[in-house]
């Protein structure tokens, strides 16, 4: 069942709306490709591997049907390739956060889930942590041996809880989004909500609303408002640009900062070619209110 009629301004139509990836009986070479593709497609984030990065010798065995689809998604989250995408380089909270997008496509319910894979990594290992989930009663309802791991967050059964909902849109940013390329970096996304047990507005995935990729600085030194109303026919207008990821130039090229402009229609274009001389990326141009 569709989350919602407008599913499609939420950016989740391409997934919602499409059917479960199963390695089925009597499978040909074209079908084990499929399958072999959407594992990466969604075990890796949606990152792109080059063919060097390949698992081959995974591919063979599931392609000769000596280890089953279950198998295959084991080994790909057990693999250095893995790894080397989101264990190293991620606090372990986003870690396990992504564990659960990958493997059971769905957010964390709690803090309690987090806590529990967090003491299973540190006392049993990295290996016996993906097994948790693999071998998981939940994992064997949801996808069995055959079927390819895919969000379930975004449809709404019977017995769901609605925090996953809500949550996955944290963790999903877009059908052409790459965990690897998310403004908000290695932190974790869920972390203060699971453990104030609140649930956070929903935010469309990429480019499903204005200022999706826009975080306000820490710093809290971006304008919140333009003082004077500007209208819609005016010629003297303003106009609000959000901004993610600018490159500030007495800054080290690793050190981000999202920033917010209030400018006239006179300075806009001037305005947008700065950012893009800083590396920015512009979020979004709406009318400033």
């Amino acid at each position: 069942m569709a989350i919602t009629n407008a599913a499609s301004s939420l950016g989740t139509a391409a997934y919602s709306n499409a059917s479960p990836v199963e390695l089925r009986p009597n499978f040909s070479q074209d079908d084990v490709k499929v399958v072999i593709n959407a594992v990466y497609r969604h075990v890796l984030g949606n990152d792109y591997i080059l063919a060097a990065d390949r698992l081959v010798g995974l591919e063979s065995l599931l392609t000769n049907g000596q280890i089953t689809v279950r198998e295959f998604v084991r080994a790909v989250a057990k693999s250095e390739l893995y790894k080397s995408k989101f264990l190293y380089p991620n606090f372990h909270t986003r870690v396990i956060e992504l564990n659960f997008k990958h493997l059971l496509g769905r957010a964390p319910f709690s803090e309690a889930e987090v806590i529990e894979h967090l003491d299973r990594y540190q006392n049993e290992g990295y290996d016996a942590d993906i097994d948790s989930y693999i071998d998981s009663d939940e994992y064997e309802t949801s996808f069995g041996d055959a079927v390819v791991p895919y969000y379930r967050g975004f449809t709404n059964k019977v017995g769901d809880r609605t925090v996953g909902f809500t949550r996955i849109f944290r963790l999903y940013r877009g059908y052409a989004n790459s965990d690897r390329a998310q403004v908000a970096g290695s932190a974790s996304r869920l972390a203060t909500e699971l453990a104030q047990n609140s649930v956070s507005p929903i935010v469309g995935a990429s480019g499903g609303n204005a200022g999706w990729a826009y975080q306000p600085a820490k710093q809290g030194n971006t304008p919140t408002r333009a003082f004077g109303r500007s209208s819609v026919g005016s010629e003297d207008r303003l106009y609000r640009i959000e901004v993610a990821a600018i490159s500030l130039p007495r800054y080290p090229q690793v050190r981000r900062s999202n920033r917010e402009y209030i400018v006239s229609y006179k300075e806009l274009n001037n305005t947008l070619q700065r950012i893009s001389k800083l590396g920015g990326k512009v979020a979004s141009v709406t009318i400033a209110q």
